[in-house]
């Protein structure tokens, strides 16, 4: 009696199939999780300008807000396009955080102080961290992938 299919060949059979699909699996998972997170940055940022329109107005915070809502959904955009992760987006997102806390420091004790300072020192860190990032990604580019995953 022959055998059809030989242990070697029924391995990688299988080996074949368990990868298209956990590839399709993680790849469903991409997609739902990035409209899950685009869905409730867009709904976050729709409560907040509801929030500044009842109010009659917005303040400097407020328009910062939305400026870290933009650049979130910037970002969803960008990884939506290119599964890569713009890590400057994150440093920018960051610096409108800082600046958006500094700015409520300053506007509520009117006084200078040592937290100031900090959150100050902290923008400077990050926008040279992002001078780093900006230097390395222009000086080592990232090598372009084949559809193998190999470069």
């Amino acid at each position: 009696m022959e055998k059809s299919l030989k242990p070697t060949a029924l391995n990688e059979k299988i080996h074949r199939f368990s990868d298209s699909f956990g590839n399709l699996m993680v790849d469903l998972f991409h997609y739902v999780a990035l409209f899950a997170i685009g869905g409730s940055i867009v709904w976050s940022a729709l409560v907040a300008f509801i929030d500044m329109t009842a109010k009659g107005g917005a303040s400097i915070p407020d328009i910062l807000l939305l400026f870290i809502y933009l650049e979130l959904g910037a970002m969803v955009g960008i990884y939506f396009k290119t599964n890569h992760m713009p890590i400057r987006f994150m440093i920018y997102i960051a610096i409108t955080v800082l600046t958006r806390m500094l700015i409520g420091d300053v506007q509520a004790h009117h006084e200078p102080t040592l937290g100031i300072v900090y959150i100050a020192g902290s923008i400077l860190l990050l926008a040279l961290a992002n001078l780093v990032v900006r230097f390395g990604s222009s000086r080592y580019p990232a090598l372009s992938l084949d559809s193998d995953g190999k470069g």
